[in-house]
């Protein structure tokens, strides 16, 4: 049985129009639970792994949370819906400025985009109470373990270009982390230090 909070979330996820997040020849397929392809070699994520990672977060208004990858923005919206502030990171401009008219446009305040690279958090505005990486990592970014605030969580997934673990990472009190895989997933990449390009395999042999 769902609870209140639980509802609540399941309530948004069937009553949001992906439709609105998606502006190419893919935007008549929003409905189908699925990736699809948003340009820049970039996609949105399937909607009911969306519900799944917002879900396993435990969000509430008194929590900020940490979005590497802003995407169209799909994924924005359930954060900024159930969490008090939403600091967003997306490395391609387009998408980000696309993702932030979109989001405005539907009312939410409560969200802070950067352009950059989100492998390294966002300094100025940590600590966050949870993190959520929504490109895949061959390791979990020490910057955002980093700018994890001690009682918080973090959803990443972790692996190889052909399949990955969906992480939920917890920090204690005291700093300690532990580390749960929820369900094997496949993500595009996250670009930089952390992913798994040829850059990041000569450096790092």
């Amino acid at each position: 049985m769902r609870s209140a909070g639980e509802k609540k979330l399941y309530r948004f996820f069937k009553n949001l129009d992906r439709s609105l997040f998606i502006d190419n020849e893919y935007k008549a397929y929003a409905h189908i639970d699925s990736a699809l392809p948003i340009g820049h070699g970039q996609t949105i994520s399937q909607p009911s792994l969306v519900y799944t990672m917002t879900l396993r977060l435990e969000l509430n208004k008194e929590l900020k949370v940490l979005e590497v990858g802003t995407g169209s923005g799909y994924q924005t919206a359930f954060l900024a819906e159930f969490a008090g502030e939403v600091y967003t990171v997306e490395r391609i401009e387009e998408l980000s400025i696309k993702a932030k008219q979109r989001l405005e446009s539907l009312g939410y305040r409560n969200i802070f985009y950067k352009i950059g690279d989100g492998s390294m958090g966002w300094q100025e505005h940590q600590p966050f109470d949870r993190i959520i990486v929504t490109a895949a990592a061959v390791r979990i970014p020490d910057p955002l373990l980093g700018q994890l605030k001690p009682g918080g969580k973090m959803i990443i997934p972790v692996g190889s270009r052909g399949i990955q673990n969906l992480l939920l990472i917890n920090k204690d009190q005291n700093g300690r982390i532990t580390s749960e895989a929820l369900e094997p997933v496949l993500f595009v990449e996250l670009k930089g230090s952390y992913g798994w390009s040829k850059d990041y395999d000569m450096e790092n042999p």
